[in-house]
């Protein structure tokens, strides 16, 4: 029989983009950028808490924001009530972005020498975990209603993130959520990660939430 190669494709990507997310984020350390990539599940508050970080930081810090989405400009309009610059990237069907897409943002962003970046990553718990953006830091957002059970159904997503926001806190009461338990199963999976139970709707859990990024992005 006639041997013939075979080429491990995802794992070439992967690699590659490995090393090219690498790159990226060493160029953003010497331009004094922080890139935030801020992941969820759609409908889980993304835009929102995104809107309420910005307001409690926008006179604190140079922000500009880079919203990705298949098809749509709803939330690159809703940030960009907050006065911060804001670019729309449409993947083309593309449930992701890798570290080539978030350099093309930062470019037509043109965010040399801003404080702050952040990037609302396409909706969902699959993809993004997989794609290194050179970020400098992951966060995803779990809301209340999803359910205490997403850490084991979407391992990755926890793994790769360093802080967790679970938001909707203020709708507790209606879904049969368990706080506690949650966070034990995040914490096994990732025990370095941080975690900031939030309301983005009322402002509960914000402060502590807003503090920390700040003191990440000064370095204290």
């Amino acid at each position: 029989m006639k041997e013939f190669r075979v080429l491990e494709i995802k794992e070439s990507i992967f690699e590659d983009n490995n090393k090219d997310a690498q790159l990226l984020r060493e160029q953003l350390k010497n331009d004094n950028t922080f890139l935030l990539n801020l992941m969820s599940s759609p409908g889980a508050g993304k835009t929102t808490t995104l809107v309420n970080t910005i307001n409690r930081l926008k006179n604190k810090l140079s922000i500009a924001v880079m919203e990705a989405d298949i098809d749509s400009d709803v939330d690159a309009r809703t940030i960009s009530e907050t006065g911060v610059k804001v670019i729309q990237l449409h993947t083309g069907g593309m449930c992701h972005l890798d570290a080539d897409m978030t350099r093309q943002g930062l470019k037509g962003l043109d965010a040399k020498g801003t404080d702050l970046v952040f990037l609302e990553n396409v909706g969902n718990l699959v993809c993004p975990a997989e794609f290194d953006t050179g970020s400098t830091k992951n966060a995803m957002i779990l809301s209340i209603p999803e359910g205490d059970d997403k850490p084991l159904k979407y391992p990755l997503m926890f793994q790769i993130s360093d802080v967790l926001i679970i938001n909707k806190i203020d709708a507790m009461e209606v879904f049969d959520f368990n706080m506690e338990l949650c966070i034990e199963r995040v914490k096994k999976l990732n025990p370095d990660i941080e975690v900031f139970p939030i309301s983005a709707k009322t402002g509960e859990g914000m402060e502590a939430w807003t503090e920390w990024l700040y003191k990440e992005i000064k370095g204290e």
